[in-house]
């Protein structure tokens, strides 16, 4: 997978993370990202978006997050891969507080 797929992937909106906000997701093949106050919390794939992000509401880590965005892709995991390699690269190797 080249760089220029996860360059060209076409996220939504940030969304308020809530249940209403999910409940408009669709379900399809795709990855997500969470954040708060401007910080990145979470990078996750799914092949169900709506239930991944309906699932990710009882995740204690998570209940800090205030917004999220999301981008509908076949090759979620390839991509999620891609973007975790991208966010340790800029922040001293490490991950996603949500994903240490």
């Amino acid at each position: 997978m080249s760089g220029e797929d996860v360059e060209n992937i076409k996220w939504s909106p940030w969304l308020n993370y809530e249940k209403s906000s999910i409940n408009s997701v669709p379900e399809s093949a795709g990855v997500f990202k969470m954040h708060v106050q401007m910080k990145i919390l979470y990078i996750g794939s799914s092949q169900s978006l709506r239930q991944t992000l309906l699932d990710t509401l009882s995740d204690p880590c998570l209940n800090q997050a205030r917004r999220f965005s999301y981008a509908i892709t076949e090759s979620a995991d390839k991509v999620k891969d891609r973007l975790l390699i991208e966010f340790r690269n800029n922040h001293f190797g490490k991950s996603p507080p949500c994903m240490e």
